[in-house]
């Protein structure tokens, strides 16, 4: 047969080029997979890149980019007497004399020594005579790896090239739910062995701790599992002590980066090892097991208003426009800076800082007439800040967490009113309700007291707070402010611990403040409780014919409901979903079909405002 030929005269210098390229690249290949801590394989690669040498094709460059670094160890056949077995089969039993043994304090017990004029080198380096550290399997057996170890001032560590460092080396005797030191080489281990007696392993490097301690507490669940780490390595200790149920040591003040246990010894003597590792820190548990009496133990609730306001978290206020809530919102901040009961409630006193943002001019009146109605000025414990507020900016919050600062600790923020704080965001969009929440708790962890925000209610009141579901999920408490006529009334809508659902009627009762500077007389109003029985059995009647079929329709529904005790309802009560309920009663009512959800959207919002209704979390209930 006539041998093929290159296509172009070319081509045959081009196949010794690509020939001699391939040649060079596996050289380079098995020497970064010798490469150990003194050996750097990107630096072989520089140098032959220098050389001239680069890679071929895509295929031969994506083959050596994974070459730089330090490449994950891997099974592979090792070369010829170059095996694990092999080599630890030709080596000599170490003495005590070794001068790495002596320099260390350590003991020869299971070491070895590669014998005088042995052809073995790694990296480039003769390891003749260097102490041999066998690579064991937990449970014994033949060495998986070797690790060289030269006399002081000769050289650096070396590992066994192909082999990958997969096991351990125990100075001692592993114990059965006893301590365990956890070390990164021999001469820690030797002299933690030495301190206390316990066994110590050798991982082979930090690196190797952490899985090294996995397998030895899987080996043994009750062993007493203590990391000794150098110096600089002690949070990542703490970390992997944290995770598998250990404990670690810390090298005392004063120690420079990577010093460790033996160094200590050598020091300080192996007593100060011993009191050093006799007594291991336990890593501080993210979660805290309680039981019984723990709970017991665990302090109350803390109430700016007991019931209503938690003393630290968010909260809220809201109701529709004209409801009154604003001057409900004056009221309770004067109760709160003056400690003085409101609508029955106790009131712990907390500074109070009132972010008025709907206007300076309407808020002084409002003001002015608290203190009319009060014959006194408002609490000195109670600060307004009437310039504008973006809860969105950073800066803002910081600067207003500043000054809440200087008022007191554990002050009562009231940003009057949301949509004010946040004219930008879209109330409605999932994103933008979280960058307010988020916002808002930035602002409350900075105060460290509650935040509480005012706001409204949408153009259907049974939907509750205006905006995305996840601003009243996120609310520690809430009270809702209705208003039917002239009554109005606001109750518990979510509490912390508190009893929700109790409505409290009130009126607003109007202050006159003379006159302005044009003659016109100058008004606003001051709320008071309001007891009259007559108004409130007259508020809870159902109005219209629409509102009585669907309040019979609904009670029908809740009858047959096996739901109880849903979004703050009392356990006894039975819900019904707001949605399948429109469903279901919308057929009931006589006007068009395409308007008869609509009605019964409608009445259930009256319903709802007159408090013959709840609706909460789209669940409704009778009260």
């Amino acid at each position: 047969m006539t041998p093929e030929r290159p296509a172009t005269p070319g081509a045959a210098s081009r196949t010794a080029r690509g020939l001699v390229r391939e040649r060079c690249s596996e050289w380079l290949l098995n020497m970064a997979g010798m490469a150990s801590a003194e050996n750097d394989p990107p630096r072989l690669f520089k140098m032959a890149a220098q050389a001239g040498w680069s890679p071929g094709d895509k295929r031969e460059r994506a083959r050596y980019a994974k070459a730089p670094g330090r490449p994950a160890e891997r099974a592979k056949a090792p070369r010829p007497g170059m095996g694990a077995a092999e080599v630890w089969q030709r080596c000599e039993p170490a003495a005590a004399s070794h001068a790495y043994i002596e320099a260390k304090q350590g003991t020869a017990e299971g070491l070895r020594v590669v014998p005088a004029g042995d052809s073995l080198r790694i990296a480039g380096a003769s390891v003749a005579g260097w102490l041999v550290v066998p690579v064991l399997p937990l449970d014994g057996g033949e060495p998986a790896s070797l690790q060289f170890i030269p006399p002081p001032g000769a050289g650096k560590k070396l590992n066994l090239p192909g082999a990958p460092m997969a096991g351990v080396f125990i100075v001692g005797d592993l114990p059965t739910a006893g301590a365990v030191y956890l070390c990164e080489g021999i001469g820690q281990a030797w002299a933690c062995w030495k301190a206390t007696g316990a066994a110590a392993v050798v991982c082979f490097g930090w690196g190797r701790v952490r899985s090294v301690a996995a397998e030895l507490r899987q080996r043994d669940p009750s062993a007493r599992l203590v990391l000794v780490p150098d110096v600089g390595k002690e949070a990542e200790a703490e970390t992997i002590a944290r995770e598998l149920a250990a404990q670690f040591v810390t090298m005392p003040d004063g120690w420079p980066a990577n010093a460790d246990a033996n160094d200590l010894a050598q020091r300080d003597g192996f007593d100060a090892l011993e009191a050093l590792l006799l007594a291991p820190k336990v890593p501080a548990q993210r979660f805290r097991l309680l039981g019984s009496a723990d709970l017991h133990a665990l302090p109350p609730l803390a109430w700016c208003v007991r019931g209503v306001l938690p003393a630290h978290g968010l909260a809220s206020v809201y109701g529709p426009s004209g409801s009154g809530k604003s001057f409900l919102v004056l009221d309770a901040a004067a109760a709160i800076a003056d400690g003085a009961e409101w609508f029955g409630y106790r009131v712990k006193p907390a500074p109070v800082v009132y972010c008025a943002l709907e206007g300076e001019a309407g808020f002084r009146v409002r003001v002015a007439a608290w203190e009319e109605a009060k014959g006194r000025r408002l609490p000195a414990g109670l600060r307004l800040v009437l310039q504008s507020f973006k809860l969105t900016d950073p800066q803002d919050v910081a600067d207003l967490a500043a000054a809440v600062l200087t008022a007191g600790a554990g002050a009562v923020v009231i940003l009057d009113t949301l949509n004010r704080a946040a004219p930008e965001a879209d109330e409605n969009a999932s994103a933008d309700m979280g960058r307010i929440l988020e916002a808002a708790k930035a602002l409350q962890r900075l105060t460290g007291g509650l935040v509480l925000v005012v706001h409204h209610t949408g153009k259907d009141a049974t939907r509750g707070l205006r905006g995305h579901s996840s601003l009243f999920a996120a609310l520690d408490a809430a009270v809702e402010v209705t208003r039917e006529g002239d009554r109005r009334e606001w109750k518990v809508a979510k509490a912390k611990d508190g009893q929700d659902g109790a409505g409290h009627p009130f009126r607003l009762e109007v202050v006159d403040l003379g006159e302005d500077d044009e003659g016109e007389t100058v008004t606003s109003c001051v709320i008071a409780p309001d007891e009259s029985p007559q108004d409130v059995t007259r508020s809870r009647l159902p109005k219209g014919g629409n509102q009585k079929v669907v309040l019979d329709a609904l009670g029908e529904l809740l009858r047959k409901s096996a739901t109880f005790g849903r979004a703050g309802a009392p356990p006894v009560r039975p819900c019904v979903q707001l949605e399948p309920a429109v469903e279901a009663i919308a057929p009931r009512l006589t006007c068009e079909p395409k308007r008869q959800k609509e009605r019964v959207r409608q009445a259930l919002t009256g319903l709802t405002a007159s408090g013959v209704v709840t609706c909460r979390e789209g669940w409704l209930w009778l009260p």
